[in-house]
């Protein structure tokens, strides 16, 4: 069969399955809407009865008091968690005394020296300017406190996380255990792993630093044993020809064959505990984060642009640092770069002995002014232009009057609760079979045992106005950049820059345009989604292939019909691939979002961590999060699996 023959064959066996889908889907929505009118019918009140609470606060509340009491005389804080919690805060304020120690000019030096051996002479260039950038806003110390938390919490992320993805690479039992364990710790939002901690751990760097290896290790695990499964078996039957044991193939055939693999781990893993940087602030880690959180607090954008742009730059460094490790070739400037690294090296030492530590006051410059007389402007101006009703203001308004409220009441008392149950079930049932729906049902069921219906309706409701919201804007980019290189390219740099400044950065100018509520946070979700929704739809799209392209062509079709007949269709499971991502995302943002006056879980969970009379309460909400987040991650990865076409599978 040609290629021509074999795309017109996957377009038509494409329609048929995309034909059946739709039918699955009506029969789907009719049992959805039979349900809610039954359950109308029959129920009074579509609120999850407040009887049926299991009252879960109450003993966590208790056993945060007897924690609390006893965190001096009994034997497990005595003789293990105040030891352990002593060892780790000592490594991590010994290895920021240690960083501190060094001239401040090494810093941008070596930083533009890595960066020239691993990506080119303007990365390092790029490399050295960021660096200083940081220093020159008066952020250097943050910066090492920052960095030392990083460093310490990735070591460990790698020294556990490769061991346990070289078991799971041996044992299959292994893997399935660690494979949902892993898939729990992606779909958690950061800032539920904040409250248990809190309670073992007090407040402080400890708790934020295993916070973060849990947060971060996924990757790390994931990526070695994937890395491990798709080594060449001819490279290993070569290395046993030649009477190397098992042991040895391992360490010199297998693992220098997953070494890129490994490092992509690593750089994921470092990118996910960049992102708790500001979330850790909320108990006491300090550094760049606890800038953002103050200056999130009192609204100064000026001073929460410096700190994020400072931990963007952190990002970006280490990403392209470790990204480019893999395949590092200096070529013709390995000499010089050799050179130059000598001489910085003596530099640091003697410029460490001599005490040239702190950044020099004479290079400050602070761009916070300009910017809080940017964002004052458009406070004053753009909330209500003129008094005519148009404006940040009277939008913010009308999507709260018109969607938000609306949509939460329909959720979390308009449809009634079995109902919603039930809705969940049938979902289940048409995405997977019946492990899904079991599984979906039992986990709302949960939801309204731990008294936290409403408030996850609430959450819900905001999750799924961003995703609306995102795919609208994310998906047509999306479209535009996979047919345009130009495009594509140009979007890059702004799509990095929005994925890795922190979530709560975003917070802040858009609490000045449209003040306190469930906009600002709905708006940032959406901002910090985007690149997902945009990246996947382009991936798809791209990996349609080109025999595809040209037998819709040879049919007449134009390139509209071409996208919304074959690319889209084939595509679709990347595209699920990307709402899941964004489902995933805009639901950690609207958590963050219960900070200024989002409301749902967030605000629960805030309160477990800034009140203690509620960490009980505070811990439900995050029991709740963890079951809403779980639900919609396995119901969108499932609707990917059912639209995977048969050729792919």
């Amino acid at each position: 069969m040609t290629a021509a023959n074999g795309a017109l064959s996957r377009i038509g066996g494409l329609r048929t399955g995309w034909g059946s889908g739709r039918a699955r889907f009506a029969l789907v929505l009719g049992a959805v809407v039979l349900l809610i009118a039954a359950f109308r019918i029959l129920t009074d009140s579509g609120v999850f009865p407040e009887a049926w609470n299991i009252g879960l606060a109450d003993p966590i509340d208790r056993a945060r008091r007897w924690l609390i009491n006893n965190q001096t005389s009994h034997w497990l804080f005595v003789f293990f968690l105040n030891p352990v919690t002593d060892t780790l805060d000592w490594g991590i304020r010994r290895l920021e005394s240690l960083l501190e120690w060094f001239p401040w000019y090494s810093y941008p030096l070596f930083t533009g020296l890595g960066l020239w051996w691993t990506r080119g002479r303007v990365a390092g260039l790029l490399g050295l300017a960021g660096v200083t950038l940081i220093g020159v806003v008066g952020l250097w110390e943050e910066s090492f406190a920052t960095l030392s938390l990083m460093g310490v919490s990735v070591l460990i992320s790698m020294v556990i996380g490769i061991p346990l993805g070289i078991a799971a690479w041996r044992s299959e039992a292994v893997a399935r255990i660690t494979r949902p364990t892993l898939d729990a710790m992606q779909t958690m939002p950061g800032f539920v792993y904040l409250i248990p901690f809190v309670l073992l751990f007090g407040f402080g760097r400890v708790p934020a630093m295993i916070s973060t290896v849990i947060f971060a290790l996924a990757p790390v695990v994931r990526l070695t044993e994937v890395g491990l499964r798709t080594v060449p078996q001819s490279t290993v039957e070569a290395s046993e020809m030649f009477g190397a044991t098992e042991r040895q193939t391992l360490r010199l055939v297998r693992l220098p064959q997953a070494r890129p693999a490994i490092l992509a781990g690593m750089n994921q893993t470092t990118m996910l505990a960049m992102s708790m940087v500001v979330i850790a602030a909320f108990i006491g880690a300090g550094g760049l984060g606890q800038v953002v959180l103050q200056a999130m607090q009192s609204i100064n954008v000026g001073k929460a642009s410096e700190a994020g742009i400072a931990i963007v730059i952190m990002a970006i460094i280490l990403d392209r640092f470790s990204t480019g490790i893999a395949t590092a070739d200096p070529g013709e400037d390995a000499r010089a770069i050799r050179w130059l690294a000598m001489v910085t090296a003596v530099g640091a030492v003697v410029g460490g002995f001599l005490g040239f530590n702190d950044f020099p006051d004479a290079l400050g410059w602070r761009f916070a002014p300009y910017v809080n007389s940017m964002a004052d402007w458009a406070r004053d101006n753009l909330y209500d232009i003129g008094g005519s009703g148009i404006g940040t203001g009277p939008f913010s308004d009308f999507v709260t009057l018109e969607f938000v409220t609306p949509l939460r009441e329909l959720l979390s008392a308009g449809i009634p609760w079995p109902a919603m149950i039930g809705i969940g079930v049938v979902l289940g049932l048409w995405a997977r079979g019946l492990r899904l729906a079991v599984g979906i049902g039992a986990a709302l069921a949960a939801i309204g045992l731990l008294g936290m219906w409403e408030l996850s309706m609430d959450t819900l409701g905001q999750t799924l106005l961003g995703v609306a919201a995102t795919l609208a804007i994310g998906l047509p980019v999306g479209i535009l950049s996979s047919h345009n290189d130009i495009l594509r390219s140009a979007l890059k740099p702004v799509l990095d820059f929005f994925q890795t400044i922190p979530s709560f950065v975003l917070l802040v100018p858009v609490i000045t345009l449209f003040h306190v509520g469930r906009i600002p946070g709905i708006i940032a979700s959406v901002v910090y989604a985007l690149p997902a929704a945009v990246h996947y739809t382009d991936l798809g799209l791209r990996r349609v292939p080109a025999e595809t392209h040209e037998a819709a062509e040879s049919f007449g079709a134009t390139r509209a019909q071409r996208l919304r007949q074959v690319e889209m269709p084939l595509a679709a499971p990347e595209l699920m691939v990307a709402v899941n991502q964004v489902i995933m995302l805009i639901l950690a943002m609207v958590v963050i979002a219960g900070l200024v006056g989002g409301g749902g879980l967030g605000l629960e969970a805030v309160r477990g961590l800034r009140r203690s009379d509620a960490v009980g309460r505070g811990f439900e909400a995050g029991i709740a999060i963890v079951l809403l987040a779980a639900i919609l991650d396995r119901l969108t990865r499932a609707v990917a699996d059912r639209l995977r076409p048969p050729a792919a599978v």
